[in-house]
């Protein structure tokens, strides 16, 4: 029985032989001195599930239990971002010997064919190393609050570059955690919250992913790095970033690992102790993504939703109903979140949890008051007439950009184009105009103007001004 035999045997039992199989193939590889190029071939006698090698590599087989797959990266989004700013960085980087990466989310965009608005970078550095380096070269750095987590900023070319040390938690507490650097790229990436962010592209193009991260996001899947537990209790705000990549990755809606949902719903008390700024950062991109009325769903199923602010006695068939009005009109995240809640002292108790902005509340305590009452003329050729009259009345810069949510909200799409185009006509009269005519009591001025504006609203914004004032002459 030769040593291939032998391993695919032994391969009967995997969990068992894990150590005696990898022992194996290393041994063998020393005695006959197979070159790198038979790996692929034993790897898949070892693991014959694991997807074909293609064009790709593995590396570090004989001394990781988790192998790091790579491949080479050539796409034109890539290439753009070589920037005479990156391009500098990189070139001190490895005229000083220290390895620097692309990381994390900047990797998934890419792969996706998309150009990522913000990259991160990584490196074996430490920053006491990064500000030698750049204060050597006279570059100037920027922002040190994240000095202590490892973070230096330089400028360079008019451009920020954000470049973060390899780290390992060694303490977490479910919101923040003390580190310790490192130089090993796998301890890092094994501290990152999914798969799909947790590799690093070289910028020769070279993709290292150590946890198949490449393969989910190919499968359109969301997964924990290593264990969904564990990942979760290092920090709670991970469950709201599994429902927000999920909305964002994952095409065929359900697919969610048990595992998974049964830690969220563990831990998902966690959540308490977060802060609502942070916590609203998330859900916003929640309100805004696909799959969103499955996912808000699923935070109730999950017992999530009291702990993020949400109403616990949330009208679901409002919600329904609004999520199919919404869908494909870019709505603003508070415009779907209304639809949850019964009464306007739900947005209030929401705005305690997650200190939501003024213009965001103000939207939702908008849409909970006038969705029922501010709906379309039903008996008049001019159906958009009383949201025109309601942004007259109100005189708030705002005001059209509430009604346009609020149409959104209604499911009335022909209206909220008409509403998207029509401007506010300017109301041609004015206290000076009526002072003119004789009129110099202020009190009648006002009480003449809103008369003059009820007329003025009649004619559909048509009267102009010599009308309004002969109107006044009559009265």
């Amino acid at each position: 029985m030769n040593v291939f035999q032998l391993v695919n045997k032994i391969s009967l039992y995997p969990f068992v032989f894990l150590h005696l199989q990898m022992s194996l193939l290393c041994m063998h590889v020393c005695l006959v001195g197979v070159c790198l190029a038979t790996f692929p071939q034993m790897l898949r006698c070892l693991y014959p599930w694991r997807r074909p090698l293609l064009s790709c590599s593995w590396r570090r087989l004989c001394l990781l239990k988790q192998y790091l797959f790579t491949m080479k990266l050539q796409s034109p989004e890539f290439q753009s971002l070589f920037t005479e700013g990156l391009k500098s960085l990189t070139e001190l980087f490895v005229k000083e010997n220290h390895e620097l990466r692309i990381a994390g989310g900047a990797v998934r965009d890419l792969l996706n064919g998309v150009k990522p608005q913000d990259v991160d970078f990584a490196t074996t550095a430490t920053p006491t190393q990064m500000k030698e380096m750049f204060q050597s070269a006279g570059i100037r750095m920027i922002n040190n609050k994240g000095e202590k987590h490892g973070t230096i900023t330089a400028r360079l070319h008019e451009e920020n570059f954000e470049i973060t040390t390899l780290r390992i938690d060694v303490v977490t507490d479910g919101r923040h955690a003390e580190v310790e650097f490192t130089t090993d790229w796998q301890k890092d990436a094994e501290r990152r919250d999914l798969t799909i962010n947790s590799m690093f592209l070289g910028f020769d193009g070279t993709l290292f992913d150590y946890f198949n991260g490449y393969e989910d996001l190919q499968n359109k899947k969301v997964r924990f790095v290593g264990h969904a537990k564990q990942r979760i209790q290092e920090d709670y705000l991970r469950i709201l970033r599994y429902f927000r990549f999920y909305g964002r990755i994952v095409g065929k809606l359900g697919d969610h690992d048990p595992e998974t949902l049964e830690a969220i719903a563990e831990n998902a008390k966690g959540l308490a102790a977060i802060s609502g700024e942070r916590i609203w950062v998330e859900l916003k991109k929640i309100l805004v993504g696909n799959h969103v009325n499955h996912l808000i769903h699923l935070i109730y199923d999950l017992d999530v939703a009291p702990y993020i602010g949400l109403p616990a006695n949330a009208s679901f068939e409002e919600f329904d109903k609004v999520s199919k009005n919404v869908e494909g009109f870019s709505p603003k995240p508070m415009t779907l979140l209304a639809s949850l809640f019964k009464v306007q002292d739900d947005v209030t108790k929401l705005d305690l949890r997650l200190k939501i902005s003024k213009e965001e509340k103000n939207l939702g305590l908008f849409l909970v008051k006038n969705r029922k009452d501010l709906i379309k003329a039903t008996d008049s050729s001019e159906p958009l007439k009383p949201y025109q009259d309601f942004i007259i009345d109100s005189r708030e810069p705002d005001a059209t950009t509430r009604v346009c949510e609020l149409l959104k909200y209604q499911g009335e799409h022909g209206l909220l184009k008409e509403m998207q185009q029509w401007s506010i006509p300017p109301f041609p009269v004015s206290g000076h105009d009526i002072r003119k005519v004789g009129i110099s009591s202020g009190k009648e001025i006002g009480a003449l103007l809103q008369q003059l504006r009820e007329q003025w609203k009649k004619s559909g914004y048509q009267m102009e001004k010599d009308e309004l004032l002969s109107y006044i002459k009559k009265t």
